[in-house]
């Protein structure tokens, strides 16, 4: 595979969550040039099989991997909780997830050794993050509820509505009873749910940002691969989608907070 510095990034999602992620890379390292692909057509991925996850990103990385990326963000944590090995296995190519790195802050976060982390069905069914924090430390108790319909509350808008904090009450009053100390947002959709969440667990209870960590690793892996672009020149930002963009244009830029300027739809390559 042809890679140099000013190779792109590479990001997937199941849709537009993972746009959280990317805005924090462009946060982070602003003059990384980046290739988003959101596959809508088939979102959402916290409803499917393990096996027809896996599949979906061997075919997302395969696309990406076609346009040289220098390094894979599996930006979903459903896709990075059931395929992120395999896709490591398979493929050339260095692969970050959002599993690990919000597991790693949780671990160091917590005073208390209880930490809560909600995410969709599939990601919570998995128990990647309960593994991912007990390898770095067993003693931690690790309290897990999924709350599906925060997907698409916050695709909604409906990000500071009464609606959502009575669901977010409603799905997060066993695990605050807990005594939890630190809550792992294990979807990329979440971040944008804080002022509720704190709101209902309290301004004590440390909310882990997957998002944030992922970007604070990927920067921390193409320095150590030397990979950092050092161009100070304009970023260029590339977004496809394998269904209709116009809601992910609208959905999108207010996740992202600017405009997106090129984004095209695509179809992907079917595996045999």
């Amino acid at each position: 595979m042809l890679m140099n510095s000013s190779s792109p990034i590479g990001i997937f999602d199941s849709g537009i969550g993972g746009l959280t992620v990317l805005k924090e890379i462009f946060s982070k390292l602003p003059h990384e040039h980046t290739i988003y692909l959101g596959d809508t057509a088939r979102v959402p991925y916290g409803i499917r099989s393990p096996e027809t996850v896996t599949r979906y990103s061997f075919e997302n990385t395969r696309f990406l991997s076609a346009r040289q990326i220098k390094i894979l963000i599996i930006a979903c944590n459903t896709a990075s909780s059931v395929s992120l090995d395999a896709v490591r296995e398979h493929f050339p190519v260095s692969v970050v997830g959002v599993i690990e790195p919000g597991a790693k802050a949780a671990a160091a976060a917590t005073q208390n050794k209880k930490v809560g982390v909600i995410g969709t069905e599939a990601t919570v069914k998995s128990n990647s993050y309960t593994r991912a924090i007990h390898a770095i430390d067993e003693s931690i108790a690790v309290f897990s509820v999924p709350c599906p319909l925060f997907v698409p509350i916050v695709e909604e808008g409906w990000t500071d509505d009464r609606i959502t904090e009575m669901v977010a009450e409603r799905y997060l009053s066993a695990i605050r009873e807990k005594g939890i100390d630190t809550l792992v947002l294990g979807c990329t959709h979440y971040p944008l749910l804080k002022p509720v969440l704190t709101k209902v667990m309290g301004s004590s209870v440390r909310l882990i940002d997957s998002a944030i960590e992922t970007a604070r690793q990927i920067r921390d892996t193409l320095t150590s691969l030397s990979l950092l672009n050092g161009s100070s020149g304009p970023a260029r930002h590339e977004f496809f989608v394998t269904d209709s963009p116009d809601k992910f244009l609208s959905v999108g830029e207010r996740f992202l907070g600017r405009k997106i300027e090129h984004i095209e739809m695509t179809k992907l390559e079917m595996e045999v």
